[in-house]
C-alpha cells in the first residue's frame, strides 16, 4: 500500500503541541529554556518505541538460530540503530511509578542513567524536570503514551521531533534563515550525493538531521552506518548541539559534534591528524541564509576560500555569506568529494562579487547538480530553496556539463501550508540525475520496482472489492425489510414513501452498472498480473507492460467513482428511511442505531477499496511520468523539468545557476482523475440532501414562529 505514513499528522501534531505547551504555561519559563524538558521526553519516547522494536527483532533472531542466545549486550542495540536503555529510563517505567514518588527526580535520574551508559550524550541530556509539578510532568508522559505513539515509527517520531523544534525555533530567537532542514530537502540532497562511506561532514549541523539520513541511505543499502562513516559536525549554538546529539543517539548513531562559528573557525582535524578541511569525502548542510556581518578582515586569508572574498561593503563586511558557505562546502571536499547543501534561490544568479565566485567556482567543472524547490517546503518560512550539488571526481565527459533539475512542479501537499515530496516523487527525481550519470540499469530497476508493485496491488483489489460489497449488501438488507414492512402502511406521506423508494431504484440501478464493470476490470487485473509475473527489466517490456495497464488504469478510476456513488445512495436511502421511520406507524420497524452502524462500516469499507484502487492508478501514474519524460530510458531535455547545459550555456546566461533560466516553461498538463459527469453527479446528490434539509428547517423555524404567536 503507499497510504501516506504521515495520516492525520497534522493533527497529532497539533494536539501534542498543544498538550506540551501547557508545560510553559503552567510554569515561568521562556520558550528556550522549557524546549529541552519537552523535547527530552519526546527522545525517552522515541528512544524507548526503538528499543523495544530491536528487542523484538533480537529475540527473533535467536529464536530462528540466528544469533546464539546468550545475554544482550549494548551492541546488539546499536546494530540496529536503538539503545540498550536500562529500566528506569524507559517510559512504561516511568509511567508506572509508585503513587507519589517524585517524577521529576525519576525523569533526571532516567537521563543520568542514559549518559552515564552512553558517553557520546555526556551532558547532552536536559536534567531540570525537578522544578516542575509532579502532576504536569504525569499529564506530559501520558501526552506522548498515546496507542499511536507507542507503535509510531522514526519517520513519524522524526516528524513529531521535527515539528516540536520548529514551534520552538518560531518562538524562539532563531532568525536570518536558521531554521531545520525539512526531511524530504535531506533526503534529496542524500539521494544526489550518496553519502555512503569515509568522511561526512556538516559545518552548520543544526539537529543533526544530514547525519541520520545520511545512516538510513547506507542502511537501506545493505550497510551498517558506523562502519562505512565518520560524521563531523559544527554547530554554533550549544543548545543545538545538544539536540544534535540527542538525535543521533535515538537513531544509534555517533559523530564528532563541536561548538564553532563555522565563518571563523576550522576547529576539526580528523583520527589521523589530517585536517577536515580537504579531507571531506562527503560534505552536506543547510546554513544559515543571507548574513551580512561576518567581518571581512578576519577571513581574508582563510585558505578555505580560494575564490576571494564575494564582496565587502563599507562596514567592512562580507555583504552577503552565502558565497563564503559555498566556498567552504567546496575547498573542505578531498579530490575525489561530492557535497550537497540549501542555499538561497537569491544564490545562484547574484551579481557583482558573488558573480565573480560563482565563474570561477564553474569553471573547475565540479558544480554537478542544481535542483529548484517551491516555496512552503519549511515549516517556518514560505520562501523558495535550491538545492547545489559539488562532485570533484566527475567524469571527464561530463566535466563541462550542469544537469539543472526544476522541482518546483513536484510537490507533495502536507497542510494548506506545507508541502514535501512523496517517497515517489524524491526517487523520480533522482532517476533523472541517475540517466544524467549514464546510470540507466538504475532508471529501469526503479521502473521495475513501480511495475513489481503495481502488480501486488493489483491482486489485492479482488478482496477489497468483495469486503465492500458484502458491506453494501449488508447495508442494504435492512432498508429492503424496512420497505417491505411499510408498505401497507397507508397513513405514511406519500412524498416520503416515493422518494425512498426512488432512491432504491436509483442504488440498484448503480449496482447493476458496478457489478458489470468490476467484473471486467477484476478479469484484467489478473490478466495483467499473469503477464508481468517473469519480469524484464528491458525498456520496450516495460513500456508494453505499462500500455496494457493504460485502460486498466482509466477503469480503475471509472470504478472509484462508481463505489463512492454507491455509498452516497445507501447513506441518502438510509436517511429517506430513517424520515419515514420518524412516523410512529413505521417507527417499529426501523433500527436507527443497527443501520447508522452498517453505513459507517459500509464507509469504511468504500474507503479502503478506493484507497486499493487509487494506489493502482497511483503507481501507474509514477511509471508513466518517467516512461513519457524519457521514453527511450535515456537522459533528454525535458521543457520545464530538466536540462542538461554546457559551461558555454552558463556564460552566456552570465553565469547564472538557475534552473528555470535554462529549463524553458511546462506544457499544460490535464488532470486525468478529474470527471465532470461525476462531478455533477455529486453536486446534484449533495444538492438534494440540501435541498431537503432546507425544507425541514423551513418547517421548523414555521412552527416556531406559530408557537411564539399562540
Amino acid at each position: 500500500m503507499t497510504a501516506n505514513a504521515f495520516h492525520n499528522i497534522t493533527q497529532v501534531e497539533t494536539s501534542l503541541w498543544d498538550a506540551a505547551d501547557q508545560l510553559r504555561a503552567n510554569s515561568n519559563l521562556t520558550a528556550t529554556e522549557y524546549s529541552m524538558p519537552v523535547l527530552g521526553v519526546i527522545f525517552l519516547r522515541h528512544a524507548t518505541n526503538r528499543y523495544q522494536t530491536a528487542l523484538k527483532a533480537i529475540e527473533a533472531d535467536q529464536a530462528a538460530g540466528t544469533i546464539p542466545k546468550r545475554p544482550l549486550v549494548k551492541a546488539d542495540f546499536i546494530k540496529r540503530r536503538a539503545l540498550m536503555l536500562p529500566e528506569a529510563a524507559r517510559y512504561d517505567t516511568l509511567l508506572n511509578l509508585p503513587s507519589g514518588a517524585s517524577l521529576g527526580g525519576a525523569l533526571v535520574a532516567a537521563m543520568n542513567a542514559i549518559e552515564a551508559d552512553f558517553p557520546p550524550l555526556q551532558g547532552s541530556l536536559p536534567k531540570d524536570y525537578d522544578r516542575f509539578d509532579n502532576k504536569l510532568l504525569e499529564n506530559l508522559l501520558r501526552c506522548f503514551d498515546a496507542e499511536a505513539l507507542r507503535n509510531a515509527t522514526g519517520d513519524v517520531f522524526g516528524r513529531i521531533y521535527e515539528y516540536f523544534l520548529m514551534k520552538f525555533a518560531m518562538q524562539g530567537a532563531q532568525d536570518n534563515g536558521e531554521f531545520f532542514t525539512p526531511p524530504s530537502l535531506v533526503q534529496t540532497l542524500v539521494n544526489v550525493i550518496e553519502p555512503d562511506h569515509g568522511v561526512v561532514a556538516d559545518l552548520a549541523c543544526g539537529s543533526a538531521g544530514m547525519f541520520v539520513q545520511s545512516s538510513h541511505f547506507i542502511e537501506h543499502e545493505g550497510f551498517e552506518t558506523m562502519k562505512r562513516v565518520t560524521f563531523y559536525g559544527q554547530e554554533k549554538t550549544p543548545a543545538t548541539i545538544r539536540l544534535a546529539k540527542m538525535n543521533l543517539a535515538v537513531h544509534g548513531l555517533e559523530g564528532d559534534i563541536r561548538e564553532a562559528n563555522t565563518f571563523y573557525q576550522d576547529v576539526h582535524r580528523l583520527q589521523d591528524g589530517r585536517p577536515l578541511w580537504g579531507n571531506c569525502d562527503f560534505m552536506m548542510a543547510n546554513p544559515p541564509f543571507n548574513v551580512d556581518k561576518v567581518d571581512a578582515e578576519s577571513i581574508k586569508t582563510d585558505r578555505r576560500l580560494p575564490f576571494g572574498l564575494p564582496g565587502v561593503n563599507k562596514d567592512k563586511h562580507v555583504s552577503n555569506g552565502n558565497y563564503l558557505w559555498i566556498s567552504y562546502f567546496h575547498s573542505y571536499l578531498s579530490p575525489t568529494g561530492r557535497a550537497g547543501f540549501v542555499m538561497s534561490s537569491q544564490a545562484s544568479s547574484a551579481g557583482h562579487g558573488e558573480k565573480e565566485v560563482r565563474r570561477k567556482l564553474v569553471e573547475t567543472g565540479d558544480v554537478d547538480v542544481m535542483v529548484a524547490i517551491r516555496a512552503n517546503f519549511f515549516y517556518t518560512r514560505t520562501v523558495p530553496c535550491e538545492l547545489w550539488h559539488f562532485d570533484r571526481s566527475k567524469p571527464a565527459q561530463r566535466k563541462d556539463q550542469v544537469l539543472m533539475l526544476d522541482a518546483r512542479n513536484v510537490y507533495r501537499k502536507v497542510t494548506r501550508k506545507i508541502y514535501d515530496f512523496s517517497p515517489e516523487q524524491q526517487a523520480n527525481l533522482s532517476a533523472i540525475v541517475w540517466l544524467y550519470r549514464g546510470q540507466k540499469d538504475r532508471f529501469l530497476g526503479l521502473v521495475q520496482s513501480y511495475i513489481t508493485r503495481l502488480g501486488t496491488e493489483a491482486a489485492a483489489v479482488n478482496a477489497e472489492l468483495t469486503a465492500f460489497e458484502a458491506a453494501l449488501t449488508a447495508s442494504r438488507a435492512p432498508l429492503v425489510a424496512f420497505m417491505d414492512s411499510v408498505k401497507a402502511i397507508e397513513d405514511l406521506p406519500q412524498d416520503k414513501r416515493k422518494g425512498l423508494a426512488d432512491a432504491m431504484t436509483e442504488w440498484h440501478s448503480a449496482a447493476r452498472a458496478y457489478a458489470a464493470d468490476r467484473s471486467g476490470l477484476v478479469t484484467n487485473l489478473a490478466a495483467f498480473c499473469k503477464s508481468i509475473a517473469k519480469p524484464s527489466q528491458t525498456n520496450k517490456a516495460q513500456h508494453a507492460a505499462r500500455r496494457a495497464f493504460d485502460p486498466l488504469a482509466e477503469s480503475a478510476r471509472g470504478l472509484v467513482k462508481q463505489i463512492d456513488l454507491l455509498y452516497k445512495l445507501a447513506a441518502r436511502t438510509a436517511q429517506l428511511a430513517q424520515e419515514l421511520a420518524a412516523h410512529d406507524e413505521a417507527a417499529e420497524f426501523f433500527d436507527r442505531r443497527a443501520t447508522s452502524k452498517l453505513i459507517k462500516q459500509l464507509d469504511e469499507e468504500r474507503k479502503s477499496a478506493v484507497e486499493q484502487l487509487k494506489d493502482c492508478a497511483y503507481l501507474h501514474r509514477q511509471i508513466a511520468w518517467l516512461q513519457d519524460r524519457f521514453p527511450t530510458a535515456e537522459m533528454q531535455d525535458v521543457p520545464g523539468l530538466c536540462k542538461v547545459v554546457t559551461r558555454a550555456d552558463i556564460a552566456a546566461a552570465d553565469w547564472s545557476l538557475t534552473p528555470g533560466r535554462f529549463v524553458g516553461v511546462a506544457p499544460a498538463e490535464v488532470d486525468e482523475d478529474f470527471d465532470f459527469e461525476q462531478t455533477l453527479r455529486d453536486i446534484h446528490l449533495e444538492l438534494a440532501d440540501l435541498n431537503r434539509e432546507s425544507v425541514d428547517l423551513a418547517a421548523k423555524i414555521q412552527s416556531n414562529f406559530e408557537e411564539l404567536g399562540a
